[in-house]
């Protein structure tokens, strides 16, 4: 495989607008992205259309708004990943304690390493490299201020990423009201007074099993869907940027209830039921997280929303068979988003821009951090068995999480760019 990855053009072939052969190359561009965003803007339908049919997708609209050279701007969400054969991981498993077991990939053997000199490189002319993460500068940034991960083990796992990478210039104090419940940890940078938190909350919205004899894997759980976990939110209002995300949860039998009745379910097996997808769960607790936010008197602070990590099982399902052990990232043309997981991405990002402009009126700010596009290359980036030792009975590959160190150190290094916007 080559060591540069490419790019695909988000516009294809497709052409919009008759060119006439006296307009320059420039123009010719200018007219076609301008007409194409105009276009979308004033018809919802005509840029479904493109959704559904671009073979970039689920990213043609963040393609449009980021490249076009009217705007001049730069999306670091979007490009590729290139082959360092110099860049060596920011921490080891022996600098960093604090990485789980189950993502702790050279403590139990993983083999290779190359899968770590791997760089992401943002596409199109005005953009400059990624710059890597530099721990005493994000320090500078977040001086005095607070920072929470919100969500399920994925944000937890992320959250760890950045424990070990600020691990560098300083390690901080174990600050949580109960410091043996691993699923709301809180720590605090001393020199800096920078506080770093994560809340488990794997559906964002108020869920208790609906049958407790439930199989581990595939418990029906009881989710209200307009009623917010108060377990995160009750913390929120002390924090300068709260970072949501939630997925591998939903993919789990559910009823959902809203208005104090049963509106229907996702693979509960009940005939009285109504069946809807996931995606109908999935958006609504995406609306009701932002909407609690939006409804905290004190919390003036930054949203940012983590969109879908992409899991890479290959060989056969999770359950039966499946593993994720190639070593090196693919091409997109190669790996692309399953049907549900391009709705479950769009979704997402279709609640995000439903507050932003609400979000404004009262101060807070709603952001994207878009690591699916990156992620969906990168298969060689999970666990599979090397979160156990390989006498443990463990049968079932970890292809959700991501080894530490590896390529979810990305996502901080995009936290770093945005935080500094």
């Amino acid at each position: 495989m080559a060591h540069f990855l490419k790019y695909s053009n988000p516009f294809g072939k497709t052409n919009l607008l008759p060119q006439k052969q006296y307009l320059s190359s420039t123009f010719r561009f200018l007219s076609l992205a301008l007409t194409i965003t105009l276009l979308c803007l004033l018809s919802p339908q005509l840029f479904s259309f493109f959704s559904s049919s671009s073979s970039s997708l689920p990213w043609l609209k963040s393609h449009m708004f980021s490249f076009s050279s009217f705007r001049n701007k730069c999306s670091i969400f979007r490009g590729n990943w290139v082959y360092n054969p110099d860049k060596r991981p920011f921490y080891t498993n022996f600098t960093c304690p604090e990485i789980y077991d189950q993502q702790n990939c050279m403590k139990f053997g993983r083999p290779d390493s190359e899968f770590l000199k791997w760089s992401w490189k943002p596409a199109g002319s005005t953009c400059d490299d990624l710059p890597s993460f530099d721990a005493a500068q994000f320090l500078e940034l977040v001086k005095g201020k607070s920072i929470a991960f919100v969500g399920d083990s994925v944000a937890r796992n992320q959250m760890q990423s950045l424990l070990c990478l600020l691990a560098t210039v300083e390690y901080p104090t174990n600050v949580s009201y109960k410091s043996t419940d691993t699923k709301f940890r809180r720590w605090l940078y001393p020199n800096y007074n920078f506080t770093l938190a994560s809340f488990w909350s794997p559906y964002l919205v108020k869920a208790h099993e609906a049958d407790p004899n439930g199989t581990v894997h595939k418990k029906l759980m009881d989710l209200y869907l307009d009623q917010v976990d108060n377990a995160w939110t009750a913390h929120m209002e002390s924090f300068d940027y709260v970072i949501i995300s939630a997925a591998r949860w939903f993919f789990g039998p559910e009823i959902y209830h809203e208005n104090g009745v049963v509106v229907g379910c996702n693979y509960c097996l009940k005939n009285d039921i109504k069946n809807l997808t996931m995606a109908y769960g999935y958006k609504r607790a995406f609306r009701t997280a932002f909407k609690a936010l939006l409804g905290l008197e004190k919390f003036k602070g930054e949203v940012i929303l983590r969109t879908l990590s992409p899991a890479h099982f290959e060989n056969g399902e999770w359950n039966k068979g499946g593993e994720c052990k190639r070593t090196e990232p693919v091409l997109r043309s190669e790996m692309k988003l399953s049907w549900f997981e391009k709705e479950l991405y769009l979704g997402q990002i279709e609640e995000l821009r439903v507050v932003e402009s609400e979000g404004k009126k009262k101060g807070v700010r709603f952001r994207v951090m878009d690591v699916t596009e990156a992620m969906v290359a990168r298969p060689d980036g999970h666990p599979n068995h090397f979160g156990h030792w390989p006498h443990e009975n463990v049968t079932i590959a970890d292809c959700v999480h991501w080894c530490l160190p590896g390529p979810i150190d990305t996502w901080n290094e995009f936290l770093f760019q945005m935080l500094k916007a």
